[in-house]
């Protein structure tokens, strides 16, 4: 199974017009891996993870094709896209925690997703929740217990557990850490990758604003600013030697373990990301970065310049070229 997203763009309907958040965006995604999405607030990362799955009606593709082992994902046709959802591919939303029906036992949610997708072996899909829900340290008796019952961390384990309960292809995980303290998140990660050993789901985009979590469960990570992408290599590249200015302040931004806050000081990305409605011509992050010159009016395409280290900077690209 690979992902191919090629050149996609996806806009906001207002009344001033297209709001572009997802601008010309293209990337591969192999058999097997978990790549990180990683950026900013408004930077567009769960616009295009959405996109993959689920276009509302704020949203529309205004360009670009997905691939999903070779075959176009109709992904502006909602009606088309239905039966693919859930067993193709598999959204755990931004606030999983919330997406649990809380009149609806657990058991009841799971067997209301059988019915939809019309399951004839409803038994032995059960009983597989039932074991999964074993793996990951809960009790059978979930399954009669309303999600309010649930801890935050069993919530959100549990949301994932429905969410690729049919094994899909592709998994993207919105956010699915961010308000769990620091042992829930860890376990979680480790649940994703658990998950994706034991061919529950083939490969996974993980969605977050937080790298550290990143560097646990990522194969790869993809930087985007904007609505593009800046940057993506392994993830021990991107932790350790990235490339693009708007990476290594995002790097630089970050607390390293064992670092006391009164000897060291951490650096901030100066000014603010730009407005869907007021986009700066060619390098988006141009008027932020310290190394902007005058070829940055022009935008930089989204190149390899090094083996499977893709980066849109011209700076960068310049170097590069120079050695």
């Amino acid at each position: 199974m690979s992902v191919s997203v090629e050149n996609l763009s996806v806009a906001y309907r207002s009344r001033r017009g297209d709001l572009t958040a997802v601008d010309n965006v293209s990337f591969t995604l192999a058999d097997g891996e978990i790549m990180g999405l990683a950026g900013e607030s408004g930077s567009g990362k769960s616009t295009l993870g959405n996109a993959l799955i689920y276009l509302d009606q704020r949203m529309k593709q205004t360009g670009g094709k997905v691939r999903l082992d070779g075959n176009e994902l109709p992904i502006a046709n909602t009606k088309a896209m239905k039966h693919l959802r859930m067993a193709e591919v598999s959204l755990v939303p931004q606030y999983a925690m919330s997406a649990l029906t809380p009149t609806r036992k657990i058991g009841t949610l799971t067997d209301d997703l059988l019915k939809s997708h019309k399951v004839r072996n409803r038994d032995e899909v059960f009983a597989e929740m039932k074991r999964r829900i074993a793996l990951i340290g809960l009790k059978e008796n979930v399954l009669d217990k309303y999600s309010f019952e649930l801890s935050g961390g069993m919530r959100q384990r549990v949301t994932i557990i429905l969410s690729t309960l049919l094994n899909p292809s592709l998994l993207i995980a919105d956010e699915v850490t961010s308000a769990l303290d620091v042992s829930t998140q860890r376990a979680v990660g480790e649940m994703l990758l658990e998950f994706r050993d034991r061919g529950y789901i083939k490969s996974a985009i993980a969605i977050t604003h937080d790298l550290s979590i990143l560097a646990q469960i990522a194969d790869t990570i993809t930087i985007m600013y904007a609505g593009r992408l800046a940057e993506k290599a392994k993830t021990e590249t991107i932790i350790g030697d990235p490339l693009h200015p708007y990476t290594q302040a995002l790097i630089a931004s970050l607390p390293d373990v064992g670092v006391r806050h009164d000897t060291t000081t951490l650096v901030g990305i100066p000014g603010r990301p730009p407005s869907l409605t007021n986009m700066p011509t060619g390098c988006r992050f141009r008027e932020r970065c310290p190394f902007a010159f005058a070829k940055c009016v022009e935008t930089p395409p989204f190149v390899e310049v090094k083996p499977g280290h893709q980066v849109a900077c011209w700076k960068v690209s310049q170097e590069e070229a120079n050695k």
